[in-house]
């Protein structure tokens, strides 16, 4: 796909993604769609308003009434498009830098378009096949009350509100000033938990941190955790469908065991799970305790959901997926990555041992990343030909859904080509970090001789 990619497009706002390209992108959805009324909602982004009237123009003109949800997490408006079974366009950029803003496209089942429904709105778009109305027959537009509300209060009947209240936990929330700071403070509340705050206003400029939930930007809330009497520290991303935790002594929690300790407590036998590409051997090995499998897919939301669809209409069980960054899904509850149910499943955890034995059996393990810049095409294709022979030549089992994934059983290598960037990354995670370096170096070596002589 030129425009959509894993999740969506995305730039920076008034640049490269401008008010002239959203419209566009919501015509070319309204006509591929042919629906009566499509929703439009947006995070807290400083830009956010002016795209999403761009949006709702758009719809209009294709003859589409539109719901305005104003702002509201992601899986918020999610929850919105599944009980009325409308189509929504959802204006954000997740964890991008504030600058950024971005469009994400959610069907009338509350999932985001798969692969081929999102070719489908591209290939409208860039044929520019839009069918318009007559002046009298333009779409009406209204604003739509009382949608973060229900979406806290659907939370709340499928969350463990009596084993989360009975612990007393205290929680240290950081939303990062994005669209959860307006749901996820009375969702904890209304959990009986104790909740104290850090970037918690709602601020399209993103002043106390950048939206991305990544230790360096989280200080704040480990000083906050260490400071109070505070069982879990909480961090959203700018459209609050992702969580990070930090333990009870403010230590920051790796995504990949929260991802962990959560696939521990919902996988038995026979169960599926799903992941990308780069995820973390913490994951493979949870999933052969339990003698469930382990599906890889490309990196990316949207790939990972295509999979689980797939596999839940084959009749296979899918209980938890997702990607170590805090995206996780818990498909039986809604196929969508929800940082506050997230959350609310680890609290109910957490109710019963504290945080940091919860993911200590998912600790020790060292991940060693690379990058490889390129200056031309040919020099892509010289190192990804030279990945491709250096993985055929080792004896580890290979995976090539998404570049080149060489598993040794206690550790593995991965190299794949950045989507956004003129890199290849490296990735490389062993329970030795001797180890993980040495496969990690022997892949770029491979790769930086095949590009110094191209």
């Amino acid at each position: 796909m030129k425009v959509f990619g894993s999740s969506g497009t995305r730039g920076v706002a008034n640049e490269e993604l401008t008010p002239e390209f959203v419209l566009r992108v919501a015509k070319a959805a309204g006509t591929a769609w042919g629906a009566d009324r499509v929703a439009v909602a947006r995070d807290t982004r400083y830009t956010g308003r002016m795209l999403a009237d761009a949006a709702a123009s758009g719809l209009a003109s294709t003859g589409t009434d539109v719901d305005r949800l104003g702002i509201i997490p992601t899986p918020g408006a999610q929850a919105y498009a599944e009980r009325e079974e409308m189509p929504t366009i959802v204006i954000t950029a997740s964890h991008n830098p504030p600058q950024y803003n971005g469009v994400k496209l959610v069907g009338s089942d509350g999932v985001e378009l798969a692969v081929a429904d999102l070719e489908t709105v591209e290939q409208t778009l860039l044929a520019e096949g839009f069918e318009t109305a007559p002046w009298d027959r333009t779409g009406r537009v209204r604003e739509i009350d009382g949608v973060r509300r229900a979406y806290v209060d659907e939370l709340l009947a499928h969350a463990d509100r009596e084993r989360i209240a009975d612990a007393e936990l205290t929680v240290a929330l950081d939303p990062g000033h994005g669209a959860g700071s307006l749901t996820s403070p009375a969702f904890f509340r209304a959990l009986g938990c104790r909740v104290i705050t850090v970037n918690g206003q709602a601020d399209g400029h993103f002043p106390g941190r950048d939206p991305e939930p990544v230790p360096s930007n989280l200080a704040d809330l480990g000083r906050l955790v260490r400071a109070t009497d505070t069982d879990l520290g909480i961090a959203h991303d700018g459209d609050a469908d992702r969580a990070i935790f930090f333990d009870e002594s403010g230590e920051y929690v790796e995504g990949d065991a929260a991802l962990a300790a959560l696939a521990a407590a919902e996988l038995e036998a026979g169960d599926t799970t799903v992941s990308a590409v780069n995820v973390s051997q913490r994951l493979v090995d949870v999933a052969t305790d339990a003698g469930a499998e382990l599906e890889l897919t490309p990196i990316g939301s949207t790939n990972i959901i295509t999979r689980i669809e797939e596999l839940e209409a084959n009749g296979q069980r899918v209980p938890v997926a997702g990607e170590g960054n805090g995206g996780i899904f818990f498909p039986e509850f809604r196929l969508a990555r929800d940082g506050a149910y997230t959350a609310a499943r680890f609290l109910e955890l957490v109710a019963e041992r504290p945080a940091s034995e919860l993911v200590e059996p998912y600790g020790g393990y060292a991940n060693v990343r690379k990058n490889i810049h390129y200056e031309s095409t040919a020099d892509r294709d010289a190192m990804l030909d030279a990945a491709a022979n250096h993985a055929h030549s080792s004896e580890a089992e290979l995976n090539t859904r998404d570049g080149y994934r060489l598993d040794h059983g206690d550790a593995w290598v991965l190299a794949r080509p950045s989507g956004t960037e003129p890199l290849v990354r490296i990735y490389a995670e062993a329970r030795d970090e001797a180890r993980a370096q040495t496969l990690a170096d022997d892949m770029h070596e491979a790769m930086a001789d095949a590009a110094a002589g191209n």
